[in-house]
């Protein structure tokens, strides 16, 4: 036997399914304080699971989450440090490529990026855009991983991950998923398809209060066509990102307007995936993980934290993260040490019985014991915040150290490139124990802690320069 099919034989080997929303901020869940928006159906994972009170995305924009949370690695390491856009997505270098330059240029979203940075004179940030057109081929997805131990895996909602209508090669079919239904970007882009697997059922879908039902609809009879087998369900909602939908049975039903209504909703399909679940008589050994690729938008709340999506304060990064796997994880448990998305994919491999990539750098790290709470502390020893490919942040135990940063919110950038001297106290260190809004600079305070995390963010930077993609 080998040491492989050994370790996949004392593995638990529990079915996986991953729930992403789209923009939901830390606040948004009743468990996590909102008054305004119930969400009885993921507060009831938290009181019989775990809930983690200091979970972070990878990075606080969809595309670059959502690489780290299927790979393990930071995006920046492959050019993923920004948002894919809808055709235009990477370096024009084919002939149809150049001779539609303009059309991609007059992309509405580049068109508001173009003016919003030129107006503040930061016209070298509107070249920012990804060095690559989707997640390469050499990396290893989570779903890759876990065909490999023979679940059945399935992927339903928006990927983001390369437009797939215009270059297959990106199709989640053909990046570890048995099944795909879904669509290939953020609904505020135009081209907006529904596909199955690799045909186009949709090429411009129009029913977007439709949406949150019919992913549910194919996550639940996912569920049910892999009862006999292990599998892996990877469910990316489109919402609560703007603009906002809601069937008619929850529209105007909650406290928190039309975002709300689409949380709501949100919540009653997390229910309907745990009845799915209950009917197979396979709950108690599966491992439910709910989550949020980045912080909220201009709707939603970051609880209290400070910033929003796009930004490397606490608001944009921090996310609400709830585990449940009754065979697994103790019930009503809080988590109060810091993790990432990077670490779901060591942690779940870990859990099926696989050996991490050797010819790689992960990120990452496996999260097992504070998910079933055999250990207390965080086998991460710093977390890394970057925006538009620059390091601009870094935690290291309770202590936040931020470079540089545009304190106003995103997306208009105010002030990291065009202040007077003097003006802005930079760098910042916080004390996020004490102040998680990030409130007070204790730079002067504690000199020796910011001549420490300076040595981080510089040995980190200079290791990524030297070897971005991590190859061994």
């Amino acid at each position: 036997m080998s040491s492989t099919e050994s370790l996949q034989q004392k593995a638990p080997r529990p079915n996986i399914v991953l729930i992403n929303c789209d923009d939901l901020g830390y606040g948004d869940l009743s468990s996590y304080g909102s008054a305004a928006i119930r969400t009885p159906h993921v507060d009831k994972l938290a009181e019989s699971g775990v809930k983690f009170d200091s979970f972070y995305a990878c990075n606080s924009l969809c595309t670059p989450s959502r690489f780290g949370l299927l790979t393990g690695r930071y995006p920046e390491r492959v050019g993923l440090g920004s948002l894919l856009l809808a055709k235009h997505i990477g370096p024009r270098t084919t002939a149809e490529d150049k001779s539609n330059w303009w059309s991609r240029f007059n992309d509405q979203y580049l068109r508001w990026w173009f003016v919003s940075y030129l107006s503040k004179l930061h016209f070298w940030d509107f070249w920012t855009l990804p060095e690559v057109r989707g997640i390469p081929e050499e990396e290893i997805t989570i779903g890759q991983a876990l065909q490999t131990a023979g679940y059945r895996t399935g992927m339903v909602g928006k990927w983001h991950l390369g437009e797939f209508p215009v270059y297959p090669e990106y199709n989640p079919v053909r990046h570890g998923f048995d099944y795909f239904y879904g669509v290939p970007h953020a609904n505020n882009m135009r081209d907006f398809a529904l596909y199955r697997n690799e045909e186009c059922l949709s090429p411009d879908f129009t029913e977007m209060d439709q949406l949150t039902g019919l992913y549910t609809r194919e996550a639940v009879q996912f569920i049910h066509e892999s009862r006999n087998k292990p599998f892996f369900l990877y469910f990316a909602h489109t919402y609560p990102h703007t603009p906002l939908y809601a069937s008619e049975r929850f529209k105007g039903k909650s406290l928190g307007g039309l975002y709300g209504d689409c949380v709501e909703e949100i919540d009653w399909s997390v229910g309907e995936v745990i009845r799915a679940l209950e009917e197979d008589g396979l709950v108690d050994n599966t491992l439910v993980i709910f989550t949020s690729d980045n912080g909220p938008s201009y709707c939603g709340s970051p609880g209290g934290l400070r910033g929003r999506k796009g930004q490397s304060y606490e608001g944009g990064f921090r996310v609400p993260m709830i585990a449940h796997w009754p065979k697994g994880i103790p019930a009503r448990s809080v988590c109060s040490e810091p993790a990432m998305n990077i670490d779901l994919f060591p942690t779940i491999l870990a859990l099926a019985g696989l050996e991490l990539p050797k010819d790689r750098v992960i990120d990452g790290k496996n999260i097992l014991g504070l998910l079933t709470g055999t250990e207390k502390r965080s086998p991460l020893d710093c977390l890394f915040f970057y925006h538009n490919k620059e390091l601009e942040a870094v935690r290291m135990g309770k202590w936040k150290y931020i470079r540089d940063i545009d304190t106003m919110a995103w997306p208009i950038p105010l002030d990291k490139y065009w202040k007077s001297e003097g003006s802005i106290t930079a760098p910042w260190l916080y004390n996020l124990e004490t102040d998680p809004e990030e409130s007070y600079n204790l730079r002067l305070e504690h000199p020796e802690i910011v001549a420490t995390m300076e040595a981080i963010f510089q040995q980190w930077n200079k290791d990524m320069k030297e070897n971005p993609g991590g190859w061994k």
